[in-house]
């Protein structure tokens, strides 16, 4: 229940005469704006499931949105990711020069709770409050039971996805199942965590048994009802939700008991997604380099999407079910037409896993984890890498396909998209700005007219990529590139789901279990049992290092998917969670995993660390002096010194030889510069992240505590209606 004097009504008219014709076949047609109605239209099925698809509309995450009250993180460069290894660049989070705060002016901490003020369906409790709405209208609506299982069944999944997005950030929130009215008497306290969960985990429960005789044996896997929850979705949600009951952020003793209650329901929830017909995406047909894996993240339909939200290549000025994903184009390459690409930090390029499997030499973050018998070079990172490194990053001398040609008057590269090979070394235009680990952009130039819209790595994850799906979800233009794009976003894939149970398993004791699902996953991208799937030996008799391993996996397997800042807070791997916010009780104090989750798991604190980039530039003397060259095509050193390159990698085929021919040239040629990410002060000093104590559990701004007067602030934060004094709610408090 909620405070509705903070949000008003929506006052937009439901289309009535749009509902009562006939629906359209196409489901991302449906979700149009009919999200006021009244209690008549529910007594349709076209009125009824029109307003199911609209609360679809506003729920569903967006893989072009950044982080806000309204979506959660997919993968983009926003507040959440560019505080993990993923990006560098201070994000609010982690800047140790601007602490959050509660005051409006003064650094106020991010609103994911009340969104943009006049639009209720920008907070969540707009949404939760048209989800009640539908709820109720279909109760008691007079359509059939079967009619009225099946819509019900998907509202209650997505209310429970609204409060999972609250519960994770706040703890324990007020609990609304009514159409409040924006009134003084709506006014609900925050409940406790535990009754939060409890409410999610009932919601979920209720949506798998209505949706079970619809979709539990795989009926909306394809066709028109593709896309939406199904019982098996419900299923998967309820394990996240379990896992982060269970987590060490709101598990502060190592309640085995919830641990427990994970692990059987997630193991329960393998059975309800098999039947359903999910599981991973070309399991038995790994592909070479990874290339199986690679196709799952543009397939429509595919068995690895269990919470998907799907996309078209409708233009501009067509009606309001557009829906572009953007992502194709944010990380492919200027000189392709693209939106200039996303730079991964050097700290995740070096922390991927080694051929073998293991822990690369010289990455110290991992510490129980063995390292590689290969000897890494940090020079040559595209050597004896895991598989799924050359499908998540892109680097000078790499096969990158696409369909379409980018050539015209203002791009004069050498490549149409059928052929396209990125080399995106670069070079400088003064010794003076070579040197300089701040240099700016301006001063740096790179290959095939990329210039000054070069960056020294690309993130790769998740693309369209040609050379493994032939038929591409996107329309490329000149004008465009690859702005419209029909690939799905997967917000819950069965690899999540058997990783969830990896990390249920091992937190309940089941170690023998857990080790089983890292090698399910690792087999999927090539791994054989002959060097057990790259997994040392002793992970099934050490809890702390399984551990450990289960959340390395987690974190290649779905880096730049917008899970990694979740792991790290449920975790508190930004400081071991040693350290308690002004005002906590002793109750806050981490008594399980010896009292520090990273000395347990042997994982250094990402707080006291900084994360660079990393380009490759010339090391040749042109004449002008080494790596540097002019300002455009003709003024690359390496053309003017008359180098050849070689063939770029090519992933189709066996990348042992083509590795060693472009080592070679990047001996030669190029050498490996590291590029300003974190911040300096004003002093050009390095400075570190800082993630403070408070963060796991946030605070409400003074802009929400305005809005909503009786709002219980958070320990840690100070209370607007208090005087600034310390929060009392407490969010592990049962």
């Amino acid at each position: 229940m909620k405070r509705k004097n903070i949000f008003r009504i929506s006052s937009l008219a439901f289309l009535t005469a749009a509902i009562f014709t006939s629906c359209s076949d196409s489901f991302l047609e449906e979700k149009q704006n009919y999200d006021s109605t009244t209690r008549e239209a529910y007594n349709y099925w076209s009125g009824a499931s029109a307003r199911v698809s609209a609360i679809y509309r506003t729920c569903l995450p967006d893989a072009a949105a950044n982080a806000s009250a309204r979506f959660n993180c997919t993968g983009l460069a926003d507040d959440q990711s560019k505080s993990t290894e993923e990006y560098s660049g201070f994000s609010v989070f982690v800047n140790p020069q601007a602490p959050l705060t509660y005051q409006t002016g003064n650094n106020p901490v991010p609103d994911y709770f009340q969104g943009t003020k006049g639009n209720p369906l920008e907070g969540v409790y707009g949404r939760i409050r048209d989800v009640n709405d539908v709820i109720i209208g279909v109760t008691e609506s007079t359509l059939s039971q079967d009619e009225k299982d099946q819509l019900l069944g998907q509202a209650y999944f997505l209310r429970a996805w609204c409060y999972y997005n609250l519960v994770k950030w706040y703890g324990g929130v007020p609990i609304v199942t009514d159409v409040l009215e924006p009134i003084a008497s709506s006014v609900v306290p925050r409940s406790s965590t535990k009754a939060c969960i409890d409410f999610i985990c009932d919601d979920l429960n209720t949506a798998e048994t209505l949706l079970a005789r619809f979709t539990g044996s795989g009926q909306w896997m394809s066709g028109e009802n593709y896309g939406r929850v199904t019982s098996g979705a419900a299923v998967a949600l309820l394990g996240r939700v379990r896992l982060l009951y269970a987590s060490p952020m709101f598990n502060r003793t190592n309640d085995v008991t919830r641990w427990t209650q994970a692990y059987e329901d997630i193991k329960r929830s393998i059975g309800v997604l098999t039947a359903a017909g999910y599981g991973l995406a070309n399991e038995s047909n790994p592909g070479i380099n990874a290339s199986g894996w690679a196709s799952m993240f543009s397939q429509v339909p595919n068995t690895e999407g269990i919470f998907v939200t799907l996309y078209n290549t409708l233009v501009q000025g067509t009606p309001d079910y557009r829906k572009n994903n953007t992502w194709e184009h944010g990380i492919r390459p200027n000189n392709t037409l693209g939106g200039g690409g996303k730079t991964p930090s050097a700290m995740l390029v070096d922390m991927f896993p080694m051929r073998d499997g293991k822990v690369p030499g010289g990455c110290n973050t991992y510490t129980k984890l063995d390292k590689s018998e290969s000897d890494y070079n940090p020079q040559f990172p595209f050597i004896d890498r895991d598989p799924r490194f050359y499908r998540t990053f892109a680097f000078p001398g790499v096969r990158w396909t696409f369909t379409g040609d980018p050539r015209n008057d203002n791009n004069d590269n050498s490549y149409n998209g059928t052929d396209y090979e990125l080399w995106n070394y670069v070079w400088y235009t003064s010794p003076a700005l070579r040197d300089d680990i701040t240099a700016n952009s301006e001063a740096t130039y790179g290959a095939d007219n990329l210039l000054n819209n070069v960056k020294g790595f690309y993130v790769r994850k998740r693309s369209d990529d040609r050379d493994v799906n032939s038929t591409s979800r996107y329309e490329y233009t000149q004008a465009s590139g690859f702005t419209r794009s029909a690939s799905p976003y997967m917000e819950i894939r069965f690899a999540e789901v058997l990783l969830n149970y990896a990390e249920a398993a091992c937190g309940a004791g089941h170690l023998d279990e857990a080790v089983a699902q890292l090698q399910r996953i690792r087999a999927r991208v090539g791994y054989t049992a002959e060097n057990n799937y790259g997994l040392q030996a002793n992970l099934s008799g050490d809890a702390a290092a399984c551990m450990a391993a289960i959340l390395y996996e987690r974190q290649i397997e779905l880096a730049y998917e917008g899970k990694r800042f979740d792991d790290l807070r449920r975790w508190m791997l930004f400081d071991g969670g040693t350290v308690l916010p002004d005002g906590a009780p002793s109750s806050w104090r981490l008594t399980g995993w010896d009292g520090n989750t990273c000395s347990y798991l042997g994982f250094t604190p990402l707080n006291g660390q900084r994360r660079e980039n990393l380009e490759f530039r010339v090391k040749i003397d042109s004449g002008q002096g080494e790596g540097i060259g002019g300002t455009t095509l003709a003024s690359d050193p390496l053309t003017v010194a008359g180098v050849t390159r070689p063939a770029a990698l090519d992933l189709r085929n066996d990348l042992s030889t083509q590795t060693e021919a472009l080592r070679e040239f990047y001996n030669a040629n190029l050498i490996r510069k590291t590029k300003k990410g974190d911040s300096y002060n004003d002093s050009q000093a390095e400075l570190y992240i800082e993630f403070l104590p408070r963060y796991y559990f946030l605070g409400f701004n003074q802009g929400i505590q305005s809005s909503a007067t009786t709002l219980t602030q958070t320990i840690g934060w100070g209370d607007y209606m208090n005087g600034g004094s310390n929060g009392t709610f407490d969010p592990l408090e049962e």
